[in-house]
């Protein structure tokens, strides 16, 4: 089955690095990982619950990236929170 799947440049750079460390493709490791992470039974990490700045017109303040674009609001995120455990 084929699918696309969109990961954050940084995520891409070390998944191909791993992948080609292992001599595996990246496909082959992706699908491992996946493997690994439903067979594992780990209890998921929480996060904090996270507000938005609102203006007073009830929409985002000034340079909050639009919701629909999650990269961007994962970027913003990043910078204003830290890193996510991703």
């Amino acid at each position: 089955m084929q699918t696309t799947l969109r990961f954050d440049d940084a995520l891409m750079r070390r998944a191909k690095a791993a992948a080609a460390a292992e001599g595996n493709s990246l496909t082959a490791y992706i699908a491992d990982a996946v493997r690994a992470k439903l067979a594992g039974g780990s209890t998921p990490v929480r996060r904090k619950k996270v507000s938005f700045p609102v203006g007073d017109t009830g929409g985002l303040l000034p340079g909050v990236p639009p919701i629909h674009d999650s990269r961007a609001l994962n970027d913003y995120l990043d910078e204003v929170d830290g890193p996510a455990r991703r």
